[in-house]
């Protein structure tokens, strides 16, 4: 970012927290013009600093975990900043389902700030059914991904890859029973030539859904897949 793209930040932030100041999201204490007050935001838990890398699961040496040796992904690494629990999981419910596409803004802005060493060619947003998107009215992998790329300066593609096939819901399945139901569930309009690539998604559950469309993103040429993602479902 120019010093003068710096300079007018600065400038929007100063006159919105003072002319246009809110209520914290969750504790509607005042927030300036932030989504999130202070306190609030310091409190947020963030997941254990001892992850394994590739899929961003408790490892107390911070080493590839047993199951990811034992069945290892098609992606190469995931990068998460919450777990999906309280107050996280509210949050991401009020995207999803309460349109409020701020949090996106957010959600993308936190994953800025922690992925300005990326070093990813291109973001891919996971992508919606078509019936899906028609329902929701927006794809929120997609809209936490443009601040992302905005911030990283790594460009988005909103259309090469799509979710040809509309799968029944994940939920009560087991691990196995998701990747059956999620296969040939992705496809891709070109050829990626070997470009390291950021697979963007909201919430990372059993990684089936991001490891089949890394899959996919393989067979068109990736050459490695980050997952980046707003929070990760801690499996008991």
């Amino acid at each position: 970012m120019s010093i003068l793209a710096e300079k007018a930040q600065s400038l929007r932030t100063w006159l919105t927290d003072t002319l246009l100041p809110q209520d914290c999201l969750l504790c509607a204490s005042l927030a300036g013009g932030n989504l999130l007050c202070p306190a609030c935001l310091t409190d947020l838990p963030r997941l254990a600093a001892t992850c394994c890398p590739r899929c961003a699961l408790l490892s107390p040496q911070s080493e590839i975990c047993g199951r990811c040796q034992r069945h290892p992904a098609h992606f190469d690494a995931l990068i998460a900043l919450y777990p999906y629990a309280f107050p996280i999981d509210r949050m991401v419910q009020k995207l999803k389902y309460g349109h409020q596409l701020a949090l996106a803004d957010w959600f993308g802005e936190q994953l800025g700030d922690t992925c300005r060493e990326l070093n990813a060619d291109l973001i891919i947003p996971m992508p919606l059914h078509a019936k899906r998107l028609r329902e929701r009215g927006f794809n929120q992998a997609m809209e936490i991904a443009r601040p992302l790329g905005r911030i990283t300066g790594i460009p988005v593609s909103v259309s090469f890859c799509e979710r040809q096939r509309e799968t029944s819901p994940q939920e009560g399945l087991s691990l196995r029973e998701r990747r059956r139901n999620l296969k040939d569930a992705f496809a891709c309009s070109g050829d990626l030539d070997g470009r390291h690539v950021a697979l963007v998604d909201d919430v990372v559950t059993t990684g089936a859904s991001v490891d089949e469309c890394a899959r996919t993103l393989r067979l068109h040429g990736a050459g490695s897949v980050t997952v980046v993602a707003v929070a990760r479902t801690l499996l008991g």
